[in-house]
């Protein structure tokens, strides 16, 4: 604020002396009350502003990683997805007029590398936070490094169980359905409608596949060691998962819980076809993208396998006219025209980068890493990309935003919905 202007007193020699002590005080008290009321209309909003690490008035500095390469490399459209939803935002005059600087980089599905990337976003670039960091063992690497810097590591990736432990990593929060309500779905659906199932299982042999092992199990209760017959795991290093496949067959299996990546899993869908196995098939969530799975594998050899679903198929029909599904179309066009529309990853990116830019809203002008916690932890919103039933709703103790998902079974072409709308 600058200098104040000087008063200048101009007296009446008539007056006399006690009159011109009382002007004089009585202009003083004035001016007194004028900087008063100027410092209340003034500094208050230089305080509603602060900062950490990562946040100017003009910018807010973000982290991300994702497997651009390596064995999970069909998730990398992700990031590219997330990218091209920052270029919208900031295009349209970015966020409380800061725009968002967001620095994305390569781990190819390496615990290592990941750290390496942390580090570096981190302590080097000074990001507010790290966001959508892709992979249960990628970010379980990074997870207790993140809380004892407390930088958030926010809206990860990946379904594990354990991103929802406020009380433990109050850092860390998921975003989409866990891994273990998933699989209890599938194991619900098998009690339903083939109680007597003779069950193979195969999975990959870190936190990933463990959690939805632990979920499927769970949801089989009593009879998961009578129906399981064989339980066959394989590294994100392996060449192929077929002779794992041989051997799940030969135990007798007649349903199969696909636990895999898209790459094994696209070959799992085109082998089973190959050797003339037909079990009921349920496949997870994660890799049930029709472009990068299910034409790959074969679009006649997925016909008939269960998958679950909480946001809108861009391959589904039912969708043509939704003006949701039109918005992301146009977008796509404009700012990711190299993106396949068929790929439900680049909605899952456009839907994740919706939900950071409606929590960093929340944040106001308070950029600081402990708010950015507390806004994402009071979420309660819905995305138009979103299937009707399931919405995002955050609290202290509640890290799991989205909780909701349905069963769909696919056809040939595109994946068809049935059933509830599961969770609460």
């Amino acid at each position: 604020m600058g200098k104040l202007p000087v008063l200048k007193l101009v007296l009446n020699p008539a007056w006399s002396m006690p009159t011109m002590m009382l002007t004089q005080l009585k202009l003083a008290a004035r001016w007194a009350a004028f900087g008063t009321a100027v410092a209340v209309l003034t500094f208050p909003a230089f305080a509603q502003k602060k900062y950490d690490s990562g946040a100017t008035d003009k910018e807010i500095k973000i982290g991300h990683i994702a497997p651009y390469s390596g064995p999970a490399s069909a998730y990398g459209t992700i990031g590219k997805s997330i990218s091209a939803y920052v270029e919208k935002v900031n295009a349209e005059g970015g966020i409380g007029g800061r725009k968002i600087k967001l620095i994305t980089l390569d781990d190819a599905y390496n615990p290592s590398k990941t750290v390496e990337q942390a580090r570096k976003l981190v302590e080097e670039d000074e990001v507010l936070f790290v966001f959508n960091p892709l992979g249960t063992p990628p970010n379980s690497a990074i997870h207790k490094y993140m809380n004892a810097k407390k930088v958030p590591q926010l809206f990860v990736a990946t379904g594990a169980t354990k991103w929802g432990d406020p009380k433990n990593f109050p850092w860390t929060m998921g975003w989409q359905p866990t891994y273990q309500a998933e699989s209890m779905i599938y194991a619900a659906h098998i009690l339903e409608t083939k109680p007597n199932a003779k069950i193979g299982i195969l999975y990959q042999n870190d936190d990933y596949g463990k959690d939805y092992l632990k979920g499927f199990e769970d949801g089989l209760g009593d009879k998961a060691k009578s129906m399981i017959v064989a339980k066959l795991t394989y590294e994100v290093t392996d060449p192929t998962v077929d002779s794992q496949l041989l051997s799940i067959k030969a135990a007798g299996a007649d349903t199969f819980f696909n636990i895999t990546t898209p790459k094994f899993a696209a070959q799992a869908i085109k082998k089973l076809a190959e050797i003339g196995w037909k079990p009921q098939h349920y496949l997870n969530s994660v890799s049930s993208s029709v472009s990068a799975v299910m034409q790959p594998a074969g679009m006649e050899n997925g016909i008939g396998i269960f998958t679950s679903q909480y946001i809108k198929d861009p391959t589904d029909p039912q969708w043509v006219n939704d003006p949701g599904m039109k918005d992301w179309a146009d977008w796509m066009k404009k700012y990711y025209p190299g993106g396949n529309l068929a790929d439900a990853f680049n909605v899952y990116g456009y839907s994740v980068a919706q939900t950071v830019v409606a929590m960093l809203k929340q944040c106001g002008d308070n950029l600081t890493r402990e708010n950015v916690m507390k806004q994402a932890s009071s979420l309660d919103m819905t995305l138009p990309m979103l299937l009707p039933g399931v919405n995002i709703k955050t609290s202290a103790d509640d890290f799991y935003p989205i909780e909701r998902e349905q069963l769909a079974k696919f056809d040939g072409k595109t994946w068809v919905r049935f059933g509830k709308v599961y969770g609460r």
